[in-house]
């Protein structure tokens, strides 16, 4: 009875170390469950594009594919340069020639699908221009689109200057850069608005001029620098308003602004010297020395970036020195 005894307490001493070594399997398990999925989260972060839709998109990346030129400047200036692996190198704008030495994704609308798969990219940035192959581009990697609404230009850029300080880790950074934009923006303004003088914007194509107002893809000069319009029922539209130096010397604009599309991107620019035209002397602006020609590349290739925003900002202000 007794050795039945000790037999029995035996073996319940075993199962019980049997249950309990089970046990803690199953507690540790778990446990290894809930670390993976917390680094999982570490690794990813949701953010919204310029379109509202929400992205998870790497945290940290280390490999980025960059179109949008205002992204690639704000990467610069956040310190995250070095993740940049391939750009749209033809239409690089000289103020970014820093990324020069890495690898060429295609043309700014064409993007090279094969060299970019190569690359091996963590996260792919583009704007509108890229829109076209997006769903070939989200094949390869996340696909962030992130451009600038014409329609609230600068809060549109401040948006996109955000979720990329969250994304490379540098909200800091990020927030600081604005409050400096914002200091400056408020300065040309108050400028703009002190003069009260008028202005016209143009883009000048081999020898063919546009107008651009309010909501317009150079629309910054007026509904965020504060530049009055010398002509307030320009169409708001991507390739602007078509017009001629008639046109130019009926509104009178006593600044003229000119972005050169042909020296951006190339080809004859014999016939764009727009302050030269004779209908263009005759106006406030010709007259004045206000033919302000701004820095085509930043304006025609870039813009909604710390960079560009900054040199945008200092193109304006010559109109009021």
């Amino acid at each position: 009875m007794k050795k039945k005894l000790v037999g029995l307490v035996s073996l319940l001493a075993v199962t019980g170390l049997f249950l309990g070594a089970c046990g803690n399997k199953a507690e540790d398990k778990k446990e290894e469950t809930k670390t993976s999925s917390v680094a999982k989260e570490e690794k990813t972060i949701k953010v919204k594009n310029s379109e509202g839709k929400e992205i998870e998109v790497p945290k940290n990346p280390k490999q980025v594919v960059v179109f949008d030129m205002g992204s690639l400047d704000t990467i610069n200036q956040l310190g995250a340069g070095d993740s940049v692996v391939g750009a749209p190198l033809k239409t690089l704008p000289k103020y970014l020639s820093s990324f020069d030495s890495v690898e060429s994704a295609g043309g700014i609308k064409e993007p090279d699908l094969e060299k970019i798969n190569a690359m091996k990219p963590e996260l792919i940035i583009i704007s509108g221009r890229q829109q076209d192959s997006q769903a070939d581009l989200e094949k390869i990697a996340p696909t962030l689109y992130l451009g600038v609404d014409s329609s609230k230009t600068w809060e549109s850029t401040k948006q996109n200057i955000e979720t990329l300080g969250t994304i490379f880790d540098k909200e800091d950074v990020a927030k600081e850069k604005i409050t400096k934009l914002e200091t400056s923006i408020k300065e040309v303004k108050e400028k703009a608005e002190k003069s009260k003088e008028k202005g016209l914007v143009t883009l000048v194509n081999e020898g063919s001029l546009s107008a651009y107002g309010e909501g317009s893809r150079f629309g910054i000069i007026h509904d965020t620098f504060g530049v009055a319009l010398a002509d307030d029922k320009i169409e708001a539209s991507t390739h602007g308003q078509e017009v001629s130096y008639e046109y130019v010397l009926e509104k009178n604009p006593d600044i003229l602004f000119v972005i050169d599309r042909t020296k951006a991107i190339g080809g004859d620019d014999s016939k764009n010297n727009v302050a030269e035209n004779e209908l263009v002397k005759q106006t406030n602006a010709g007259k004045n020395d206000k033919v302000i020609s701004l820095t085509p590349d930043v304006w025609y290739l870039s813009g909604g970036g710390i960079e560009s925003t900054e040199l945008m900002i200092e193109d304006v202000l010559k109109a009021f020195k």
